[in-house]
């Protein structure tokens, strides 16, 4: 099971689903999103089932997978019997169903797609028999099937050309291009017969041509084998100086380590990967569920107002104090057996933070190196493909890097001495130019003497014969010192083989009785270590049962207060409204005529009846004001027209006067003749 689980994961994790799950967020999925899962795996064999099954009913979602499967050829693996228990499975999306399709579709894949593609054209269709009987539905099946089969040998042509790695275009080019090399070099052999055609000794000639061109075939091929067995054995070579490189660390790693370190090691790396499986990734695990159990409560929960979270806070507030209440009451009880328990359960908490703490430590290590690691390794093969060479790391790069800081102190006294030697070897040269024009006329002097004597090429004979003795001098000398060198360095290495036995004598024996010391005081501890080991997980069982014991009693404290409250709060709500019951009752019941007139139906009464009487003076006015309407607004309008009227006699005399005062008329006596009389 979890080797399928990982199968499908990984298979779901490439191309191109790319969903990014790892086992167990895939293993926690939902019925409904396990099913949605699989239709995306239908979805990407035949694009039709490109679905969201939320928006789907859940009759057709299984009719629509059904027949889907019975296409692809699934064949559950199942007996006739459980073939319904398979159906159900499926709807209900059941892992142990599902999971099966989803690793035969991730197993056949490729086979699917085509599969999938060829059953929108090679399904038969279901005609039954007696429809069958009308001629031209018969002849529109037969002609169907007769498509059909075309169609199937199209395809398997199709196939053959695509898996041949042909195509019509790149053939019709290369076609082309050889038709047209095939054009030039009819006409290059056409102007070369023309030229040689009156050689003497033509097939001779073109035989010797040919045999030419086959031998230098040859000795390409040969060259090229040539270069790539040099190649082979470079990289042949590097790998075996990588391979020592690496036997190397591997044996500077192992030195000063036995097999009970190694064990010991192993141990503790067990025990670590213990705690985390057992211990921290369980803690971790429980606590994201219950965190998403948490977020769906929250997401189920209807819109809340301002009020509802005004309540809230206020109850948070409520039970906050109470807490606080019980704590202090608790710690001024100070009971001595709940003394111990705290003294234990702060102790166990201590260590229990400890633990998470290194565990938190070690992850992020082990995740630091794991990346440091591929980082490594990428980089490594870099280096691998641009050099060809290994990295040096640790000691080896220290005393890489001391050599380099050597070499370059030697790099500036020799680059010293070179502008020296420079500057002499510009006045030796000089001198050797002057010497070598008098060593030439001396030469060619005792050349004449040499000649007149009869004694030619004795001194260029004389010459060689003493640089071959100085030579012959030269490597006795070399051979005597090298062989007292071999022998010194002989007698060093035995006289320091001898002081390291010597001065490694007392070590190792006061080494012996330490080791055995040393496996005595391992027992002893892995003993101690076991009792406290014990010893804090029964102190552990037993807080976290205490613990769970407080909470349960504390909700229940909780719960039980809370309704007590509510129950309270609802009594005295009940007792307001029965004693205004009983003095209603009271003064109705009362002859005395000043109580009746206090109680609430008195009073009711009269403001129904005032309203009452309010209502209807207001409806007569409002039917007067419907009655006067008309005449009003008719009025209302002359009124209107009147001041329009009044305004421009106004301005009209307005007019008149600033005209009569242009004029030189006399303005009262114009005033009184443009009054107005009404």
């Amino acid at each position: 099971m979890s080797e399928q689980l990982k199968y499908i994961v990984d298979e779901l994790n490439k191309e191109p689903f790319k969903k990014n799950y790892n086992l167990i967020s895939f293993d926690s999925l939902q019925p409904l999103q396990l099913l949605q899962v699989l239709n995306d795996v239908f979805a990407e064999i035949n694009p039709q089932h490109k679905i969201d099954l939320r928006d789907e009913e859940p009759e057709q979602m299984t009719k629509r997978m059904f027949t889907f499967l019975r296409i692809l050829k699934f064949k559950p693996k199942t007996d006739s019997g459980s073939l319904n228990a398979f159906r159900n499975g499926l709807i209900q999306g059941d892992k142990l169903v599902v999971y099966p399709i989803l690793q035969w579709l991730f197993e056949n894949l490729a086979e699917l797609k085509t599969r999938a593609y060829l059953s929108r054209y090679l399904v038969k269709l279901d005609i039954p028999p007696d429809q069958l009987a009308d001629q031209e539905l018969n002849e529109l099946n037969e002609n169907y099937l007769e498509l059909m089969e075309q169609f199937k040998e199209l395809h398997k042509t199709v196939d053959q050309l695509r898996t041949s790695g042909l195509s019509t275009g790149e053939m019709k080019k290369d076609i082309m291009n050889m038709e047209d090399e095939k054009e030039q070099l009819q006409k290059r052999i056409d102007r070369m017969q023309k030229k040689v055609g009156n050689v003497r000794n033509y097939d001779k000639m073109l035989l010797a041509a040919r045999n030419l061109r086959v031998e230098r075939e040859k000795e390409h091929s040969l060259g090229q084998q040539k270069l790539e067995q040099k190649n082979q054995y470079l990289h042949s070579d590097q790998r075996y100086q990588r391979m020592l490189q690496q036997l190397k660390d591997m044996r500077t790693q192992g030195v000063g380590t036995t097999g009970a370190d190694l064990i010991k090691r192993l141990e503790e790396e067990n025990k670590v990967n213990v705690y985390l499986c057992q211990e921290k990734l369980p803690k971790e695990l429980e606590g994201k569920k219950k965190y998403a159990q948490d977020l769906q409560k929250v997401a189920d929960e209807p819109a809340m107002g301002q009020s509802d979270l005004d309540d809230l806070n206020k109850r948070i507030k409520q039970l906050s104090a109470e807490i606080n209440s019980l704590i202090e009451k608790r710690m001024v009880r100070n009971d001595p057996i709940d003394d111990k328990l705290s003294l234990f359960r702060q102790q166990a908490s201590i260590i229990g933070r400890k633990k998470e703490a290194v565990a938190e430590k070690l992850q992020e290590a082990m995740d630091e190196l794991s990346n440091a690691e591929s980082d490594l390794q990428k980089k490594k093969e870099l280096l691998k493909e641009s050099e060809g060479s290994e990295v040096l790391k640790g000691d080896e790069f220290k005393r890489y890097v001391n050599k380099l800081r050597g070499k370059s102190t030697v790099y500036k006294k020799k680059r010293q001495e070179l502008a020296e030697l420079r500057a002499e070897y510009g006045v030796l040269a000089r001198t050797e130019e002057i010497l070598k024009g008098k060593d030439e006329s001396f030469q060619h002097q005792l050349s004449n003497l040499e000649t007149k004597e009869g004694v030619t090429g004795f001194h260029e004979t004389q010459e060689e014969l003493e640089k071959v003795s100085a030579k012959k001098s030269e490597l006795d000398e070399q051979k005597g010192k090298t062989l007292e060198d071999i022998s010194e360095l002989v007698r060093q290495l035995n006289a320091t083989i001898a002081d390291k036995k010597s001065a490694l004598a007392p070590v190792i024996k006061e080494l012996r009785p330490m080791r055995q010391k040393c496996q005595e005081m391992t027992g002893e501890y892995e003993e101690k270590k076991a009792a406290y080991e014990n010893l804090a997980a029964g102190l552990e069982s037993n807080l976290s049962k205490l613990e769970h014991e407080v909470r349960a009693l504390r909700e229940e404290l909780t719960h039980e207060e809370g309704r007590y409250h509510y129950l309270h709060c609802m009594l005295k709500v009940l007792d307001v409204q029965q004693k205004r019951i009983d003095d209603e009752l009271k003064a109705y019941r009362s002859a005395d005529t000043a109580d009746r007139k206090k109680s609430f139906r008195e009073q009711f009464t009269k403001k129904i009846q005032e309203q009452e009487n309010l209502g209807k003076s207001l409806r007569d006015k409002q039917k007067s004001v419907r009655e006067s309407q008309g005449p009003n607004m008719k009025q209302m309008k002359m009124w209107s027209d009147l001041a329009k009227l009044l305004e421009c006699k106004r301005n009209c005399m307005l007019k008149e006067q600033q005209e009569n005062q242009s004029g030189g008329v006399n303005q009262q006596g114009l005033d009184g003749e443009n009054v107005l009389v009404l």
